[in-house]
């Protein structure tokens, strides 16, 4: 697996700016040559967690090549394993893809809607002579099915006669049969190099409740064979899905031919998403969601997409994080700072500017007017005038962040300090003369003079001042409640190390909250759908799962700049 920043297997694209991925081509070829009138790509997920960026880059791909081809992508959950499954991952789910921007329409099934017909494709199995009930348990299916270098052992159980194949799996069906004691196998070649090719089971006994056929069934076909054949049922062209398939491809293919199917999915496989700094194994995320390590599905530290959601991602921005790291057949990292890079430039384009102090130290500008308030006027954004001004109240008392302010700064430290002057930004040019501390010898107050001449931060007489800060008029602060995220883990690969356990590696400090900020008026009416550039802070986004109409909590989404880049620098 390649360390690299990017994938490097798309480096052509297509007329339209379109990756022009080995996915795409083999698309195009196939339209080309007849051998496809029409596209149908499909999202299969099974409905036991929720998406992550990972599943992600699959909807962008299935979507993405229906759209460019103008055709349809179903969306199939594969809910064949009902202890795991439930309605509320499925609406999750649903509400991810619509959300990312993708619309199934009309074409939205379940691996539970062929449950009669897969069903009827595994008796015919039984008649082809092709698939056998089979009583051995887990645990001497494992031992018998023999190793990379070892060929496996044929079941005891493998020559049954068909008719009494047909009568033992219809036991399983009716549940006369205990959990466990059985399972119906399909009969290839327990010498096959290929180890999932050696009689893998396609149905077990499950007495457990469906979300959706409740209790009419108690016996469940197998992700492998279900999968092919609702393909196949779908009309699906092209079965894409990532490398960890590559191995099931040859079952895939072999359940389609022995049922002589009328069509025959081309399955595909592309390398998945691992990006460094957090996991994409569902069942660890659920680990962490249900051991209490982060507060749920959608906490915006993980990378799910309810959780970048929440955070403040926009769909724009992972469905360009998506087309960025491309499609390609080789295994390879994705650095974190490729994805809050995404970010960053889709919000530099939108998000209007505040200002917002995180840390705030009182000023009290000594020469104000106490009962004097004006406004000033500020740049909704620098480059975009387009999006126009806003007034900023000011006043004699002020905040600014406390790392602005020094005592005794060292000679590089351009913001403010004794004697030093520095423009507050849209207003005016400040000195501070005094500073006031508690009995702590602690700062908690500064005064200052301002120059009434230099209204909108410029000088009449020309001269500079090398530091530039924000501030929030005392007075109109907005008081809110700001959570910093950094990231999960501490390490690239948390779940690469075997003799630890990946929770070792959780970050303590991946979550700081800071109480009592202070923010611009404007920001009293932010709503959901807003997302904002602090000014020297990052980009920000208001959470409507904490917030309250007196308590706003605002997440932070990214930094202006990549930090972890300058730590691994320093490193």
């Amino acid at each position: 697996m390649e360390n690299n920043k990017y994938n490097d297997d798309n480096s052509a694209r297509t007329a339209g700016g379109k990756p022009q991925d080995f996915i795409r081509t083999i698309i195009a070829e196939d339209l080309k040559s007849g051998k496809h009138k029409q596209v149908i790509t499909r999202f299969p997920p099974e409905p036991n967690g929720f998406l992550h960026i990972g599943h992600a880059k699959s909807i962008c791909l299935n979507f993405g090549i229906a759209g460019e081809f103008n055709s349809v992508c179903h969306l199939r959950f594969d809910d064949t394993n009902p202890g795991k499954e439930s309605t509320d991952y499925v609406e999750a789910i649903k509400n991810d893809v619509h959300w990312l921007g993708f619309d199934w329409g009309e074409h939205l099934f379940y691996a539970s809607d062929y449950f009669d017909k897969l069903y009827g494709y595994a008796v015919q199995l039984i008649k082809l002579g092709k698939a056998y009930v089979c009583h051995l348990n887990a645990d001497e299916i494992r031992e018998q099915r023999g190793t990379l270098t070892e060929p496996g052992q044929e079941s005891p159980y493998r020559d049954r006669s068909v008719a009494e194949n047909l009568v033992l799996f219809e036991q399983m069906k009716h549940g006369e049969l205990a959990e466990g004691s059985c399972v119906l196998r399909a009969k290839i070649d327990m010498t096959s190099p290929n180890i999932l090719m050696r009689d893998p089971v396609i149905y077990r006994i499950l007495k457990t409740s469906h979300h959706r056929t409740g209790d009419k069934w108690c016996i469940y076909p197998m992700y492998d064979f279900t999968h092919c054949l609702s393909d196949m049922m779908e009309g699906i062209t092209h079965s894409l899905c990532t490398l960890e398939f590559e191995n099931n491809r040859p079952l895939y293919d072999w359940v389609l031919d022995a049922l002589n199917t009328p069509c025959h999915p081309q399955q595909i496989e592309f390398a998945r998403l691992n990006i460094n700094y957090a996991i994409m194994s569902k069942r660890k995320l659920l680990q962490l969601v249900d051991e209490g390590y982060v507060s749920g599905w959608n906490d915006p530290r993980m990378l799910t997409i309810s959780g970048l959601r929440r955070r403040g991602y926009t769909p724009l921005s992972i469905r360009n994080f998506c087309e960025v790291i491309g499609i390609g057949k080789r295994a390879s990292w994705i650095d974190m700072g490729v994805l809050e890079n995404a970010v960053r430039d889709d919000l530099n384009e939108h998000a209007p500017r505040v200002m917002g102090v995180l840390k705030p130290l009182k000023v009290v500008i000594t020469n104000y007017p106490d009962d004097k308030m004006e406004e000033v006027t500020a740049q909704n954004h620098p480059k975009i005038p387009e999006m126009g001004t806003r007034k900023v109240p000011f006043g004699r008392e002020l905040y600014i962040e406390a790392t602005d302010f020094m005592e005794d700064p060292p000679k590089k430290f351009f913001r403010l300090g004794p004697g030093r002057e520095v423009r507050l930004r849209y207003a005016y040019f400040i000195t501070c003369h005094d500073v006031i501390k508690d009995q702590n010898g602690e700062v908690i107050e500064i005064h200052c003079t301002y120059d009434p001449e230099t209204s909108g931060g410029n000088a009449p007489d020309g001269r500079k001042v090398k530091g530039t800060i924000h501030w929030v008029s005392a007075r109109h602060a907005v008081q809110a409640e700001i959570r910093l995220y950094d990231r999960l883990f501490t390490v690239e690969h948390p779940d690469m190390d075997k003799e630890k356990d990946f929770k070792e590696f959780l970050n303590p400090h991946s979550l700081e909250i800071l109480q009592q900020c202070m923010l611009e008026p404007s920001l009293k009416d932010a709503g959901t759908d807003d997302r904002f550039q602090f000014e020297r802070q990052g980009y920000f986004y208001l959470d409507k799962e904490e917030s309250r109409s007196d308590h706003p909590v605002f997440n932070r989404i990214a930094t202006l700049r990549d930090t972890w880049a300058k730590i691994a620098r320093k490193k």
